[in-house]
């Protein structure tokens, strides 16, 4: 059994040096200087020696009126976050170069074990009170944050009557409408009345079919054309006293894509692309709905903000299914056994416990704190076929971990921070045999009997910070920090060509991660700049065999680095302009050559201009604009393979507006106002099959109500 603190105290909040500006609303700028996701206490950003983006409550809401797509979302405001995928899937886009860990409320949502690339798709937004981005390798939370912390911070129940609201919406292709109508509708409720407090939301979305800006169907694979999204969320807070609460929460959450159309494949080499044309009569789709079929997350805390003297305790307990079924594919084909294709689902159980302590003393002078405490998990996670076949079979993984994090405010200028994390994970697979698969009737893999047994992995990582807050508003930071990830254990099984199991080339990594930043704030202007590079001995991506059609986990040595930068300028009283500009580069040291676009992007600039003329109307302009990427060769055809195929620059303009009307709020967003006709970053570089050529959507409104009761 697994259990797992996590400190996201009430009001949990982020900030950090790479503060990102995008983050920061009027109403809400007290908040937006206080980090959880940092440390797992509640602290101001000035105190955290890391680079950490905040988005707020507005600034989802303003992306809400555009697209429910957190995806997108977090591409237009993380600046070392790859560019949106345009699909379900976050196959592809890292936090600078590397996996990140995906929380809601500090509960991890990803499968380590076998990595679907799903994590950010696993609730509604509107059960969202704000995001937090911890950017780079950290060791304050564990296993598989090489590349930062994705951490959802969910809504609090606030003090006063009930506040009730329904918020409907319909959306469509503006380039050509049929069958591209859908909707999206959200109940909600909240309140708190003496000590219990209550979050309760429902919400159904409803896609039509999506267009690109020729006006034709997007490709099927991992795509929303006629899906549903169904959520409900659930929050109970009761405080047994000033000092003691309680909370309960639990989120439904899934998924389904059943669209009776059919892809016609293209060919990214030549710029054809893949598009979705209706089934011809009498044909019959492939294969179950994909997407999550009913992923839930149920946790229950306690804190007690004086356990004993100058000492705080947290604990939370979670429990999280997660059922995730992936596409038909004719590559799960064994004409042998009688199967021309197949579909796998991602089958994944974790049951954890995090308890927090924190202890503050003045130690000869010195304010002091001490964060301690453990972390434990049970994670159960497999990947069959629907139709009965074992493709990866379970993986039974205990883990536990012990951690210690400091911090030293030495006087009103400078803050140090250092901590330690012990992990331990013990990983149990039974005996099995791999599946026979054939891509064609040339091309399949051979049957291997693997016998079971245990995969021990123990790591001690650690971290340390300095930051200095000068007089004129200047504040410096320098910090190394260590992540740890054990590789796609999922990927090692399914294509194991030996015959035991502690044969299998399985050694987690380590990852360190140097970086120095600043940021300033002077009268209407704050600006953000860090500068990071990580290194592994162990590489923590996968790459495409083309000659089996499989994946296979990265062990190459790597180097990645890279350079951040967001400013944020109020005109004047209406006018407010951000921007935020990332650079991510990598290396495979070993071989010196570039690491391809399943980990490197092309660099990115986002902008967002926001109009304010009245206390009633607010309209807001996004910009992304991505650059070239261009590092490899192509074979003696002229074509590229794997994930090294040039990325070309594109330009993205989104509009949101809104108007609040006594007790009605009325919205309307535009999402590729242009009608940019483009393939997404990923579209262009990745060459695992025609299911990724697939473009961008063309230009699409939004238009709705939110009315307040």
């Amino acid at each position: 059994m697994n259990f797992s603190v996590n400190r996201i105290a009430t009001a949990v909040i982020v900030a950090t040096l790479s503060f990102n500006s995008y983050a920061q609303s009027t109403e809400n700028e007290g908040l937006e200087r206080i980090t959880v996701t940092g440390s797992r206490i509640v602290e101001n950003f000035d105190e955290v020696p890391a680079s950490i983006t905040v988005i707020d409550q507005a600034t989802i809401q303003e992306n809400l009126h555009v697209s429910s797509e957190l995806q997108a979302i977090l591409s237009f405001v993380v600046p070392g976050m790859s560019p949106n995928t345009g699909s379900t899937s976050n196959f592809g886009q890292t936090l600078r170069g590397r996996n990140m860990l995906i929380m809601i409320d500090g509960v991890p949502q990803d499968t380590p074990l076998r990595n679907g690339s799903l994590g950010v798709r696993t609730l509604d937004p509107a059960a969202i009170e704000r995001i937090e981005v911890l950017n780079g390798a950290t060791s304050v939370w564990g296993n598989g944050a090489a590349g930062g912390v994705i951490n959802y911070i969910t809504k609090q129940p606030k003090p006063g009557d009930a506040e009730v609201s329904f918020t409907q919406s319909v959306n469509t292709s503006l380039v050509k409408t049929q069958d591209s109508l859908g909707y999206r509708s959200v109940l909600s409720a909240s309140g708190k009345s003496d000590a219990l407090g209550y979050v309760v939301k429902v919400s159904q979305e409803n896609y039509g079919v999506q267009r690109d800006a020729e006006g034709d169907i997007l490709g099927l694979q991992y795509g929303l054309s006629d899906s549903k999204q169904r959520d409900a969320f659930l929050k109970l807070s009761y405080d047994l006293n000033p000092e003691q609460a309680f909370q309960f929460t639990y989120n439904y959450y899934d998924s389904d894509q059943n669209a009776n159309y059919r892809d016609v494949p293209g060919n990214i080499d030549l710029g054809e692309k893949t598009y979705a044309e209706p089934l011809p009569e009498g044909e019959i789709k492939l294969g179950a709905p994909q997407g999550p079929e009913g992923n839930y997350n149920l946790m229950l805390k306690y804190s007690d903000v004086e356990l004993f003297s100058n000492t705080a305790w947290t604990v939370d307990i979670y429990k999280q299914k997660i059922d995730n079924v992936f596409f038909w594919s004719p590559s799960l084909s064994n004409p042998d056994e009688g199967y021309s294709g197949g579909q796998s689902a991602i089958l994944s159980e974790k049951a954890g416990l995090r308890s927090v302590f924190t202890s503050r003393f003045d130690l000869a002078g010195i304010p002091t704190t001490f964060i301690y405490g453990v972390d434990l998990l049970e994670d159960v996670t497999s990947q069959p076929l629907l139709d009965g076949r074992i493709w990866v079979p379970e993986m039974d993984m205990q883990s536990s971990a012990l951690f210690l994090q400091t911090k030293w405010d030495l006087g009103y200028d400078w803050t140090v921070k250092a901590g330690v994390r012990r992990e331990d994970i013990n990983v149990a697979v039974d005996d099995y045999t791999t599946l026979k698969l054939c891509r064609d009737a040339q091309t399949c893999s051979t049957e291997m009997a693997v016998s079971g047994g245990e995969m021990d992995y123990a790591a001690n990582t650690f971290n340390v910070g300095l930051r200095y807050r000068a007089d004129n508003g200047v504040s410096p930071y320098i910090s190394y920090s260590e992540g740890y990830e054990i590789p796609d254990l999922g990927l090692l099984l399914r294509t194991a060509t030996v015959s035991d199991l502690s044969l299998i080339e399985g050694e987690a990594s380590i990852v360190k991660n140097y970086e120095i930043g600043l940021s300033s704030e002077y009268d209407d202007l704050y600006y953000s700049l860090a500068l990071f590079r990580s290194t592994s001995e162990l590489g923590t991506g996968s790459k495409f065999d083309p000659a089996t059609g499989i994946y296979r986990p990265v062990r190459a040595p790597q180097k990645i680095w890279g350079f951040e930068a967001t400013v944020d300028y109020r005109l004047n009283d209406a006018w407010r302009i951000n921007a935020a500009y990332g650079y991510t580069e990598g290396k495979d040291t070993a071989n010196d050559i570039y690491l391809g676009a399943r980990q490197i992007s092309a660099p990115k600039l986002s902008t967002a201009l926001r109009y304010q003329g009245t206390e009633n109307l607010n309209v807001s302009l996004y910009w992304l604009h991505v650059f070239n990427r261009d590092r490899f060769e192509p074979n003696a055809e002229g074509f590229y393979t794997g994930d090294q195929g040039p990325i070309r620059s594109y330009n993205l303009l989104n509009m949101s507006a809104d108007y609040t009307w006594h007790n009605w709020n009325f919205f309307a967003g535009v999402e590729n106002l242009l009608n940019n006709d483009y393939f997404p970053a990923r579209s262009q570089a990745l060459r695992y099959g025609s299911g990724y050529s697939v473009k961008g959507k063309g230009m699409t409104a939004n238009l709705g109500f939110r009315y307040s009761f």
